[in-house]
């Protein structure tokens, strides 16, 4: 590739609708377009540690994640190399020894809660989207997600929320909001913010 790639971030709360979001960009300009690296693949393999300690581990602290190895990633990207992306296992909270091949694209698209809350990550990014959905919709957002999708106890969802959502979201993800070029309130439903983004990034491609 001789033009470098247009390096997308979009970041939000768990439950803001974030995903939403994202798939509206990546269907609206095309997926042939569009590399979607997400900040989750990048979790830190807990392999070594049992079981029953790993899912007592706070996973919404930055420091759960490899984000050196994503910077590494986009900046290799940037100069035209594939990328061996992570995969991650959710369920027992460790990293594949397989990885997935992923060659640059025209728009690097990285999303995730914390990547605003990263100074050398932030400072790869060309447009920084923030979503921004209250905090009551996005405690029901995830405990629906969590219960129907994930299987978990109503109570483990809570106590996860109250012991690490909650606070990580206040320390960490809130005042990351600053750094945004573009906030869309409530998420996916805005259609009209959503059109605006859409033709912003459709302008820079052009």
């Amino acid at each position: 590739m001789s033009d470098k790639p247009l390096i997308l971030g979009v970041a939000g709360g768990s439950g803001s609708g974030k995903t939403t979001v994202v798939n509206k960009i990546v269907e609206a300009i095309g997926e042939d377009q569009i590399l979607l690296l997400q900040h989750d693949s990048y979790y830190r393999d807990l392999s070594h540690i049992p079981l029953e300690e790993r899912v007592k581990q706070n996973f919404d602290h930055p420091s759960s994640l490899e984000t050196e190895l994503l910077i590494r990633h986009i900046e290799a990207l940037k100069e035209g190399y594939q990328i061996e992306l992570p995969i991650y296992d959710f369920v027992a909270h460790t990293r594949s020894n397989k990885t997935l091949k992923k060659a640059p694209k025209s728009i690097i698209l990285v999303d995730g809660i914390l990547i605003f809350a990263e100074p050398d990550l932030l400072d790869q990014m060309d447009i920084k989207i923030f979503v921004d959905t209250d905090g009551d919709v996005r405690l029901l957002r995830r405990l629906n997600r969590d219960i129907n999708e994930r299987g978990r106890e109503l109570n483990g969802v809570l106590n996860q929320y109250e012991r690490f959502v909650r606070p990580m979201h206040l320390e960490f993800v809130e005042p990351s909001k600053r750094y945004a070029d573009i906030i869309i309130p409530r998420g996916g439903e805005n259609t009209i913010a959503l059109e605006m983004v859409i033709a912003l990034i459709k302008g820079k491609l052009a």
